[in-house]
């Protein structure tokens, strides 16, 4: 039933975007250039799989392509920067799921939880290898990565690798491995260059963080917890100097309230998927992200061709 509930979203948003791409085509001029809907349409992609192994910035890609966001030369550089500032939605949502964890670490911060303390330094060392990548790379994965084909490419490979760890790990029960207080500085700094890879849009910064954690020897809770924690240094990084350089061609090119919706309704939509997954993955693992990927690829790769 939770698979067919996934499928049925993976669906619907699709669908949406659809419409809403034959809504943009027929309307001459179109203005907004971001309309209600195509908001909306963002807002639930980026909320449901910015935490899926599935990678939210390729769902981003393929639904701005199919509503014509961006098309126009003035509009690239506003499209381009929204699919990474929307991710403050997701943010937010992690944010006040996890906020019980966060106070464990601002208590670390002041001398009063040594757990806290060392799990805050180890996101820091985490972080670090992909700020880095990040600040050195950004530009020319922007120029020559953002499109259908190299995400087409990442959603295979990725939906491979995925299968082939669910098939190391077997029967394990999730709770088997290391615990995320546990988590030594040199762990943390593995899983931090792993979620370099993820700035290939398609990667999926989770699927990279997760798996990169299991191999290092976490438990499948203990590295769905550091992946979701790193992404909220992470991608209020990624978010925060995008905004910053590109603010002002986001406003320009879509105005104020269709972004700043996009951003609720991504919230909103990315805390009820983080619930769902974290459920999920505790049961039965991540292989039905691998089939998704790989499906994905197939019909996206057709598509294009056509």
């Amino acid at each position: 039933m939770v698979l067919a509930g996934l499928a049925a979203v993976a669906t619907s948003v699709v669908v949406a975007s659809a419409l809403a791409a034959v809504d943009a085509s027929t309307a001459q001029p179109r203005e907004p250039a971001l309309t209600t809907v195509q908001a909306l349409v963002l807002g639930l992609v980026e909320g449901v799989t910015e935490y899926l192994p599935v990678s939210s910035t390729g769902h981003l890609i393929l639904a701005q392509r199919l509503m014509g966001i961006g098309e126009r030369p003035a509009e690239r550089e506003a499209a381009d920067a929204y699919v990474i500032c929307i991710q403050l939605g997701a943010i937010v949502a992690v944010l006040a799921l996890y906020r019980a964890r966060l106070a464990q670490m601002l208590r670390g911060l002041l001398g009063r939880d040594p757990g806290g303390r060392r799990l805050t330094v180890n996101l820091v060392l985490a972080f670090a290898p992909a700020a880095a990548a990040g600040l050195l790379l950004g530009g020319t994965v922007k120029r020559h990565l953002f499109g259908p084909w190299p995400v087409v490419a990442a959603w295979l490979v990725g939906g491979l690798v995925i299968l082939a760890v669910s098939r190391w790990r077997g029967g394990r029960p999730a709770a088997e491995g290391i615990d995320l207080l546990a988590v030594t500085w040199r762990v943390a700094l593995a899983v931090g260059a792993a979620q370099c890879m993820a700035l290939w849009p398609g990667t999926s910064r989770s699927l990279v963080t997760i798996v990169g954690g299991l191999l290092m020897g976490l438990s499948m809770p203990a590295a769905v917890e550091l992946s979701f924690l790193l992404g909220v240094l992470t991608l209020g990084a990624a978010t925060g100097w995008d905004l910053l350089r590109h603010g002002s061609a986001i406003v320009a090119s879509f105005g104020w309230s269709a972004p700043l919706l996009g951003f609720a309704v991504a919230a909103i939509s990315a805390a009820v998927a983080v619930r769902w997954m974290v459920g999920w993955l505790e049961r039965r693992g991540l292989a039905v992200f691998g089939w998704y990927r790989i499906a994905l690829a197939v019909v996206v790769a057709l598509w294009l061709l056509q």
